[in-house]
């Protein structure tokens, strides 16, 4: 497991994501949607889409973050990915990702702007390696990474999965 980790980490140049796990972007649209023409949301002027690669191995955790955008992610190998989006205050949304359909797995989960929402490797002796697209394109202006005491406050009955996926 271990090798086939670092191969992709070398072989992608993937780097450390704030959310945990790895990334590289591997594709940013060469087109510009001007920032009148995008919701006020929006601080710029943003690309058309944009793709990375995104691994998380073992115990690693994507903490739980939003964005402004869409966001689909797509699964490419290794362990099912255990996707978790708040929904309200009572409900948790999980979406498994991963090439088992016939056991509801999913090859694609699309995350709706503005929601929070964290994932996890379902196998800790092994590794999620999944691709994730954003439209439009993604910006580091666009990203939340959660801070544990407002998630707290604003669903307190999901006590237990928000300090699994929150480090601050």
């Amino acid at each position: 497991m271990i090798e086939k980790v670092d191969f992709y980490i070398k072989k992608f140049g993937l780097e450390k994501h704030p959310e945990g796990g790895y990334f590289k972007e591997t594709y940013r649209s060469g087109e510009i949607i001007q920032k009148d023409f995008l919701p006020v949301r929006y601080s710029g002027a943003r690309t058309f889409s944009t793709l990375i690669y995104f691994l998380l191995q073992g115990e690693q955790i994507s903490y739980f973050h939003k964005l402004k955008s869409d966001e689909i992610w797509h699964f490419y190998d290794g362990s099912s990915l255990t996707i978790y989006l708040i929904k309200n205050e009572y409900e948790i949304i999980e979406i498994i990702l991963g090439n088992d359909v016939q056991n509801n797995e999913s090859f694609q989960a699309i995350i709706p702007k503005d929601n929070w929402f964290a994932a996890e490797v379902m196998n800790k002796n092994s590794y999620s390696l999944v691709g994730c697209t954003v439209a439009p394109g993604f910006d580091f202006k666009d990203f939340e990474l959660s801070k544990r005491k407002e998630l707290l406050k604003t669903y307190p009955n999901h006590l237990g999965i928000i300090n699994k996926f929150t480090h601050i």
